[in-house]
């Protein structure tokens, strides 16, 4: 490997971006991966693709002013980072959550532009939010936000332009605002944002889209070890979209998820989670998960969320946040036998963790690669936007299910053209950087 050009690409990103250190984690492992393409290619490196790639095409951030409902003024930050459009339109969700500040926008739009290119699909990359907590907010509350979000957000966006979409803190809810504000502001009726409601531009599937691609496109790897789902022992971290999702689908293949959690903690059901009571708890009730523990018995809540890791299994499915699961974390797994690990959430792995699966031949799916299902599907709801279509359940589940097995080939063929076989973090960077940056070189310096 060639530490001169990382050290470089590190060197400019550190300096350019200080503090943003989910944004260096995320241009790392990229630049560790293409190295060995800018090596091989001079027109990568000569024309500074990747130099070019990390630093976005635009940068908004705004003030979210909004009242609540005891009459007092709150002010929030807005955030929409759109990085880059060599393919496409602007892609990528909206995040609500306290955490959120401008790194972390720029790391989830950076590994946007990566995951999109590998949909097969004509969408860029961008991502975008706010340090709004949903929680504990009313209807009204929520909706003034939104509306207050989308006043702002409106001059920037459009859907041949930049079309957002949901992520933590952003649901049907949050989406369906936001659109009604759009609408009002602009006068016009057009795809802005996917994740809407079905009557009025929704596609069928989008709610389950990233838990069920997950699950077809850890099928693919279970695959290649001569196995599939069938009596598989599952942990999945997280209960919301993604995580309900793909219990939903790997209890529908054969498989048993046998944990799952939020901030509080997590819930062990040797008997398989009843989906059921999860549905109602925290897409009804937003409650939280020890409630599931009151009217299942047997089940056992434990309150250090990251514990869910020590949990035996055969295949773990990180869905809850970026860096929640380190290398300790993975030898539990790995010394637990698990055989694959499956990212549901954006970069849910720190580095060491994925040094420790790579090195236990614990087969890993990266999650610009594996959890690619939900915007793949919002580029579906795109087109039938587009077009004025809807298409049945069955056959944007068909679509989705093509979609990750190409995902899954394109990541194998690129890491076994560079010498890299069986790993798919590097094959993912590697297959989605050379599409994006061929449509850069030919759409010259701009």
């Amino acid at each position: 490997m060639n530490s001169q050009f990382i050290d470089y690409v590190m060197g400019l990103v550190e300096s350019r971006n200080p503090g943003e250190i989910e944004f260096h984690q995320a241009v790392k492992e990229v630049a560790e991966s293409v190295n060995v393409v800018v090596q091989k290619h001079s027109e990568y490196g000569k024309l500074k693709i990747l130099e070019r790639m990390i630093e976005p095409e635009r940068q908004i951030m705004f003030r979210v002013p909004w009242v609540d409902d005891s009459g007092e003024v709150q002010v929030n930050r807005g955030f929409r980072v759109e990085f880059n459009s060599a393919i496409g339109p602007y892609k990528g969700g909206l995040r609500f959550h306290p955490s959120v500040y401008l790194g972390i926008i720029k790391f989830l739009g950076f590994e946007q532009i990566f995951k999109n290119a590998l949909t097969t699909t004509p969408i860029g990359g961008g991502k975008g939010g706010s340090d709004f907590d949903p929680k504990g907010k009313s209807d009204m509350e929520v909706m003034r936000f939104c509306q207050s979000f989308m006043t702002e957000l409106q001059r920037h966006i459009g859907a041949n332009t930049d079309v957002p979409a949901g992520d933590i803190g952003v649901g049907g809810r949050e989406i369906g605002y936001m659109f009604g504000q759009y609408k009002k502001v602009k006068n016009v009726f057009e795809g802005v944002l996917t994740g809407k409601g079905l009557n009025y531009g929704g596609s069928l599937v989008r709610t389950e889209a990233t838990g069920y691609g997950l699950v077809y496109f850890v099928t693919r790897m279970l695959q290649d070890q001569n196995t599939d789902w069938n009596g598989k022992k599952v942990v999945i971290s997280g209960s919301g979209n993604v995580a309900i999702y793909a219990t939903q689908k790997v209890h529908e293949l054969g498989g048993k998820v046998v944990a799952l959690s939020d901030s509080g903690g997590y819930i062990v059901d040797e008997k398989g989670v009843n989906l059921d009571t999860i549905k109602r708890i925290k897409e009804v009730e937003r409650g939280r998960i020890k409630e599931y523990c009151d009217e299942n018995p047997g089940s056992s809540f434990h309150d250090n969320w990251q514990g869910i890791w020590t949990v035996p299994c055969d295949v773990a499915l990180p869905s809850a946040t970026q860096n929640e699961l380190d290398a300790k974390a993975a030898q539990a797994l790995a010394k637990n036998g698990c055989i694959a690990v499956g990212e549901g959430a954006n970069m849910p792995s720190t580095p060491e963790a994925v040094d420790v699966f790579l090195s236990e031949n614990v087969a890993f799916g990266p999650a610009k690669a594996a959890n690619a299902g939900g915007v793949a599907t919002s580029a579906l709801e795109m087109s039938q936007n587009w077009m004025g279509l809807n298409w049945t359940f069955e056959e944007v589940d068909h679509r989705l299910q093509m979609i990750m097995n190409a995902v899954y080939d394109q990541c194998v063929a690129a890491a076994d053209e560079y010498g890299m076989n069986g790993n798919l973090v590097a094959g993912a960077n590697i297959a989605g950087f050379c599409k994006v940056a061929d449509a850069m070189i030919a759409q010259g310096v701009v």
